[in-house]
């Protein structure tokens, strides 16, 4: 029955089952930190993982509790490719200012990098790093976490799913072709900014990324839209050089 999982879904397996039967107990209270220790695996990916297990009914979830479902005749099945097949989104075609595709909501890939229109220079571009202050979700997070299913990445109270989370991996991968040397940013809060984009101001994905592409490809406002929380708080402005 568990021929079917991933290498992280079953290290995940194992972890929750060495934490809950190991200790005569059919559900407690696993972290993701906890399941990374045990597993070797990243927290955000050990969150994913989780998550598809509880969805096929192989984990129960009670709260904060996890357990493993001993009636195995509800645990569903994987599609016949084996694999849970990931929700991207779907490619469409952008003007000739950049001919790599952007992201629908859909199945689909995002492109790994992004030719630039124009070449930039050290004198419009600003020292960047993408755990700079002013960018609400990179700040310290000290609030006690509640996990939620559905993060495929979480850091306290900051979370987003795991389109969420690609969304935030492919403008990460276009910041880098204008500022090759930007660090690598807090992750559960790029995605949480997203999440909140599209949970609060009713934006997708799709939309999101061709706007920050846009500004990227920008001589102005390459320079000043470095993550998704300074693009949620341009957007207006964005929309209205763009058109």
């Amino acid at each position: 029955m568990l021929a079917g999982l991933t290498q992280h879904q079953l290290l995940v397996f194992l972890a929750v089952m060495r934490k809950t039967y190991g200790f005569n107990k059919k559900l407690d209270w696993v972290s993701n930190e906890q399941l990374s220790e045990l597993t070797g695996i990243l927290p955000h990916k050990c969150s994913a993982a989780k998550s598809v297990l509880v969805k096929r009914g192989i984990f129960i979830q009670s709260g904060r509790n996890i357990g493993i479902n001993n009636v195995v005749s509800e645990w569903s099945t994987l599609p016949e490719s084996g694999k849970k097949n990931k929700v991207y989104l779907k490619e469409v075609n952008l003007p000739e200012s950049g001919k790599k595709s952007l992201p629908k909501s859909g199945k689909g890939t995002y492109p790994n990098q992004v030719n630039t229109k124009d070449k930039l220079t050290k004198d419009n571009i600003k020292p960047f790093s993408s755990e700079n202050s002013g960018e609400s979700s990179d700040q310290p997070e000290n609030d006690l976490p509640v996990e939620k299913p559905d993060a495929a990445i979480q850091s306290g109270s900051r979370w987003g799913t795991a389109e969420d989370l690609t969304a935030a991996e492919w403008m990460f991968d276009m910041v880098k072709t204008i500022a090759p040397s930007a660090r690598k940013p807090n992750f559960a809060g790029w995605a949480n900014d997203i999440r909140l984009m599209r949970e609060r101001d009713g934006r997708n994905h799709r939309d999101m990324c061709v706007l920050f592409r846009w500004a990227c490809q920008d001589n102005f406002w390459s320079g000043n839209v470095l993550s998704p929380a300074k693009l949620r708080d341009k957007w207006t402005q964005l929309e209205i050089n763009r058109n």
